[in-house]
Formats: C-alpha cells, sequence, structure tokens
C-alpha cells in the first residue's frame, strides 16, 4: 500500500519528515513508486525537444528524485539508528533497486548526449563557478560510472553495482547482529574491582532491564569502553577484548571474510571496467589527495615522525606494566587499562574526576553557545516535530534575526536497532529553488552513557571531543548556502569533509570555552583550573601510539583498495601482513580488523580512511589561525563560515581553504600539537 503523502512535499512543520505515521510496510511499495516517478523526472528531461541547456538538464538532473532521495533518506537512516529485522530485510531487496535506479541515469544515452553537449559548450556558456563545478560534477557522474562503456561492460557493471549494494549491507547487518549478540554476566561482585560506579550501576541496570541477576556487559561503547579501561581482572578484560576483535571473525553465518573478498575483488574489477588501475585510483581522482601514491607518501611521512615516538611510549608502558602488576608481554586487552593507570599517574588526571563535569545536557548547551558566539546561531528545544524514537531531541536552530536556518535532531543513547559507533546525517539537503532557501535537517547520533536511576548522562571527556566532532559535522550541514542540493552542506571531496568536525574539537581543549559549560552536576562549580590544565597536558599522551594506530587503519584501507586483491584468500594473513609496520602488540590469532572495518566496508570511507589524518592537519593549521586572533574572534570565524561551512563543494576545497587562511596548509601545525616536534 502506497501512502500518497509520503510523496509529495510532507504537510509538517517545517517539512519534516512524519515519522508518526510511517509504517515499516509503507518503505517498500513507496520507495518503488518513488522510483517511478523520479525515472518519469529523467524521461521529461531526455524527451525535452529543446536543445541542451544547463538550465533544462544539468539543473533539471540535480532536482530530479527529490522524493525518492527524501523517503529513501528516512529509510537508510533508520536502518542505521533503529533498525530491526524487517527494516533489514527491507533494505536487501531495497539497495539493489536504488543501485539499478542509479545505474539507469548514468548509463543512459540520451541523457548523457545531452549532459555532453552542455558540457563541451561550457566555455560559450559564462557560467558561474558553482555552475561550472556543478557541470563537471554531473558530466563525471556520468563518465565515472561507464557512460563511455560498450552496451556488454555497462550490463557488466550494473551487476556489479548491485552486487555491492548487497553485499555492504549483509557486512553491516553481520557486524551489528555480533555487537547485539555478545553478553558478559558477571555474577561475582570481586570481579568488577577497579569499575567506576556509574558502569556497575549501568550494568545492574542492563541485566534487570533482561531479568538477569547480577551485573551485564556489551560490546556497546558506554559499556565495553570502561571495561577495558577499567576492569581489574585480566581475564574477563581479554574476553571482551577478544569477543569485540573477533566481531564477524568466527567462520559462522555472521563471518564477514568472504564479504570483505568478495567486496574487494568487485570494486577492483569495477575500477578496471572503467579504465583505473585499482579502486583507490578511481576514488582518489575525486579527492584533494587526488592519487593513491599521494596518500601513501603523506601517510609514511607522519609514519616516520610517529614511529619512534609511538615505540618510546610503548616500552615506558611496558615498563610501567611490569613494575606495577609483573606482567611480562602487553597484551591487546591491557592497552587501555594501563594507559588509563600511566595517564593518571603523570597528570592525576582520571576520567571518572571529569566525568561530573560533563553532564550530557551542559555539554549540549556548551556545543549551542559556542555555536552561537561563533556563528551566530540559536537552538530551541521543540515538541512540535515528529521523532523516530522517544530519546531524540528536535531544536529549531534561528540566527540573531530569528531566520529560520535548520531543524537539528540529537539522538544520544545505545539501544539495540542502532549500530555502534557515532555519525551527522541529514534528512533533508539545502538548496536555493524559485527565489526560495530551501533550509536542511540535520541529524546526530552517538552512543554515550545514559542516565540511571541516581546519575544523569556524564560523559568522559573522549565523548565530550565526540559530541563536538559529531556537532561540527552538523554545522556544516547547517550553515549550507548553496544553489545546488548536490553541492550543499557536506557534499564535499571526502578529505575535506572531516576539517569542520575535526576542528570543533578544539575548543574542548580550552579554558575559555570550557568555563562555558563545564559545571559540576551537583555542586554547579566551574571545572577547576588545574583539570583544564591538565587536560591540555595529556591531550598529547600517547599521540605517538595513537597517530600510528590511525595510520595504520588508513594503510590498511589503501591495502585492500590500492593494489590488485584477486590473490587475496586469506583475510587475516593479509592484514598481519600489513600491519607489520605499525603494531605494537602480539598478534592474537581469534581477531581480525578488516571483517567489522564498516567505515570502509559499510560506510563511505574506502579508500578514504586516511582522510581523517589529511583533515587533522587542516584543522590544526586552522585553529592555529583561531588562536593567533583569539578563539572567539568573530572575524575568524566568520571567514570559516562564509567560505568553508556555508560553501559545501561550489569549489575546490584548497581554494577554499586558502581564501579563508590566506595560505596552504601546513603539517608542522599537527605536529606541533601532537608534541612530535
Amino acid at each position: 500500500m502506497i501512502k500518497k503523502t509520503l510523496l509529495t512535499p510532507f504537510k509538517t512543520k517545517y517539512n519534516t519528515p512524519p515519522f508518526r505515521i510511517i509504517e515499516t510496510s509503507d518503505y517498500l511499495p513507496t520507495i518503488k513508486e518513488a522510483i517511478k516517478m523520479a525515472k518519469n523526472e529523467i524521461d521529461a528531461i531526455v524527451n525535452n525537444p529543446e536543445s541542451p541547456t544547463f538550465e533544462n538538464t544539468i539543473v533539471a538532473l540535480d532536482f530530479s528524485g527529490e522524493q525518492l532521495d527524501r523517503i529513501s533518506s528516512i529509510f537508510f537512516n533508520l536502518n542505521s539508528a533503529e533498525t530491526n529485522e524487517d527494516i533489514q530485510k527491507i533494505a536487501q531487496e531495497v539497495s539493489p533497486l536504488l543501485s539499478e535506479f542509479s545505474n539507469d541515469i548514468t548509463l543512459n544515452e540520451d541523457l548523457f548526449k545531452r549532459v555532453k553537449a552542455v558540457y563541451d559548450a561550457k566555455s560559450e556558456l559564462e557560467l558561474t563557478v558553482e555552475q561550472t563545478t556543478l557541470l563537471d560534477k554531473k558530466y563525471k557522474g556520468f563518465s565515472r560510472n561507464g557512460a563511455n562503456l560498450p552496451e556488454d561492460k555497462k550490463d557488466k557493471l550494473r551487476d556489479i553495482d548491485k552486487k555491492l549494494s548487497q553485499l555492504s549491507l549483509k557486512f553491516g547487518e553481520n557486524v551489528l547482529a555480533e555487537t547485539n549478540k555478545f553478553e558478559m554476566l558477571i555474577t561475582n561482585e570481586a570481579d568488577l574491582s577497579g569499575l567506576p560506579e556509574g558502569t556497575i550501576e549501568a550494568a545492574k541496570q542492563l541485566a534487570e532491564s533482561k531479568d538477569k541477576e547480577g551485573w551485564l556487559f556489551t560490546l556497546d561503547y558506554p559499556s565495553y569502553i570502561p571495561f577495558v579501561t577499567y576492569a581489574d581482572n585480566r581475564e574477563l578484560r581479554k574476553k571482551i577484548t577478544l569477543a569485540a576483535g573477533s566481531k564477524a571473525f568466527k567462520n559462522d553465518a555472521l563471518d564477514n571474510q568472504d564479504n570483505v573478498l568478495q567486496i574487494t575483488k568487485l570494486r577492483h574489477e569495477r575500477a578496471n571496467l572503467l579504465g583505473y588501475k585499482t579502486y583507490a585510483h578511481f576514488v582518489l581522482e575525486e579527492r584533494m589527495a587526488q592519487t593513491p601514491e599521494t596518500v601513501l607518501n603523506f601517510s609514511n611521512e607522519l609514519l616516520e615522525k610517529a614511529k619512534p615516538a609511538a615505540d618510546r611510549e610503548f616500552k615506558n608502558l611496558e615498563n610501567f606494566a611490569k613494575e606495577l602488576d609483573n606482567i611480562d608481554c602487553l597484551e591487546k586487552w591491557d592497552g587501555s587499562y594501563y594507559s588509563e593507570k600511566l595517564k593518571q599517574k603523570l597528570y592525576s588526571l582520571d576520567d571518572e574526576k571529569l566525568k561530573p563535569y560533563f553532564k550530557l545536557e551542559n555539554v549540549i548547551n556548551g556545543a549551542f553557545t559556542i555555536a552561537n558566539k561563533l556563528f551566530d546561531l540559536k537552538f530551541e528545544e521543540i515538541d512540535t516535530i515528529d521523532k523516530y524514537h522517544d530519546d531524540v531531541l528536535t531544536y529549531k536552530v534561528t540566527d540573531t534575526n530569528g531566520n529560520f536556518i535548520s531543524v537539528f535532531y540529537a539522538d544520544f543513547f545505545p539501544r539495540p536497532g542502532k549500530r555502534n559507533g557515532a555519525w551527522m546525517t541529514s534528512y533533508k539537503p539545502q538548496y536555493i529553488l524559485n527565489g526560495e532557501n530551501s533550509r536542511p535537517h540535520v541529524s546526530i547520533v552517538c552512543n554515550f552513557t545514559k542516565p540511571t536511576k541516581s546519575k544523569p548522562s556524564l560523559l568522559t571527556f573522549n565523548e565530550v571531543t565526540t559530541l563536538f566532532h559529531e556537532f561540527g559535522h552538523a554545522l556544516h550541514g547547517m550553515l549550507a548556502n548553496t544553489t545546488y542540493p548536490s553541492l550543499s552542506g557536506t557534499s564535499v571531496f571526502w578529505d575535506f569533509v572531516e576539517l569542520p568536525s575535526q576542528v570543533m574539537e578544539n575548543w574542548c581543549f580550552e579554558k575559555e570555552a570550557l568555563e562555558l559549560f563545564a559545571t559540576h552536576y551537583e555542586t554547579g562549580e566551574v571545572i577547576p583550573m588545574e583539570l583544564v590544565e591538565k587536560i591540555k597536558e595529556s591531550a598529547t599522551f600517547h599521540e605517538g601510539m595513537q597517530t600510528l594506530r590511525q595510520l595504520s587503519f588508513g594503510l590498511l584501507d589503501m591495502s585492500w583498495h590500492g593494489q590488485d586483491p584477486t590473490q587475496i584468500t586469506d583475510v587475516k594473513a593479509f592484514e598481519t601482513e600489513v600491519f607489520k609496520n605499525t603494531s605494537l602488540y602480539p598478534t592474537t590469532k581469534e581477531t581480525c580488523m578488516s571483517t567489522a572495518f564498516s567505515h570502509i566496508f559499510q560506510g563511505g570511507y574506502s579508500s578514504g580512511y586516511y582522510s581523517y589524518k589529511w583533515a587533522e592537519v587542516l584543522d590544526a593549521d586552522a585553529f592555529e589561525y583561531f588562536k593567533e586572533e583569539g578563539i572567539f574572534n568573530k572575524t575568524v570565524a566568520t571567514k570559516f563560515k562564509d567560505n568553508v561551512l556555508s560553501q559545501g563543494g561550489t569549489e575546490n576545497p584548497m581554494t577554499l581553504y586558502k581564501r579563508f587562511r590566506g595560505q596552504e596548509p601546513k603539517p608542522e601545525a599537527l605536529l606541533r600539537r601532537a608534541g612530535l616536534i
């Protein structure tokens, strides 16, 4: 049964998704109908009797399929944040349909002829920079997806894309099922030794909610991270660490090894079909880095600086564990535990001492206050729009003149239907049509510690920076001010998209910013200066090891995608070889990173994981500018808003960055901040 209300602009306040009236059974028929509508729009462009123009072809194409985009974005956002078996089944059915539709567009010869006619005439068209970018993007959307291929190869491409969409969904479903499946019930109170009171209370509450006696721990981050960081029982730390590290690597129905091999081989085959040497060559053509060689040179240069520091830090950690507990060989399940102990010894800084100053509501308000001081935004919590779960908070965002800027959803706590991690997404992009600036609907999704019976949600400092990180992405979406939806907000080169998110994390380390929101949840006391100093001092603690870890993930990604993977038969053996130069801990036969590396096998980071480090170079350089002029300097903030946050993908990111900063980014800023020079 098709819900007609889902196929027209929603008759809701701000045109937000009407979650209340959507039933799971509505998605499949509605998406099928929306595909039909979008096909009709494409046909209208193709059959237009007028000669192809920028407006009747390129712009018409960019604005086509709006309702399909909206209903499918609602569906796939829920498949990440509030899924169930029925939704997952529909996803398996819908993904190939959408993949096929996407191919129907990019492999439509008549449509491509019209696009190419406009593209070939672009020197005579007197287009703006944004229009030129859109035209280039549309043309490449065809040429990079097989429009110039002969018919038999187009069919092959369609087949590959269909398989890839299903494999990537299956990969994610297996990881989620594995995360949900593991439970560690502790019945002996002595086994809780070392754990913070709040973690113990949350584990008790979770056990009660499942009618179990004792304390229940899972692989959800708010349960897993405190356990491996604080639990004194080494055997139990080992048990939960191996469970987390062996997700989808057990040679059973939820195993992802074959999915990894199939995905990488199909991606490689697809790239070859389009004339690229490897999948990484295909992807990086549309990135700031441009080539795998640039990424590898960049990564190896950082590795050279970080490796000696990482080796030193690891040696110190080994000696510390030996002195403290006579540990002969430091294992993966010891890393977080002894790092935390060493950090406490060096800086007398314990996350548990910090948490009372980071009540979730206060941190949210802190992020809002900082956005107000920098970018003139106001956030008002509203209950006049639908939400997909009771936990979700909804806000109306305006500027200081009262102009409507965005709808903002925030979803902070773990639950069984929600994948691990944190991300920003959108339910509707910003664009300008018929003179009206249609504003975006932006969402952030996290997995923070839930409130307990006796305590509100108190965040670790790492969770505070995660919230600011995702909020930075959200600002990129909210402040979008471009004409075309496909160039709006976070629709930028992938190695540029992390700049707004990572730069926002910097405010978490500044006294001037912390004093705005870091107040004790019971006493209201502002965070003491000595704790602020310790946060700053400890910011570079084990930076060498952290850098090595991030680089190792990026190099694993490039190894899967930057060479011919057809001869790889053993996922674990391949991964172990790749990690040879970056691993510090002994290899464990039970664990494998690739089988749960959702960023590259389910998310959009394939051949792009390096971009976290790439963007760190940008963000360190950008924040140095703020520090030079003052972290709330309005001139610098306005330049950042006008040249980065509002511009989306309208111009080459380096051009935008230089317009903001006045120069290209220098890696020295990052190395200075990391204490590596």
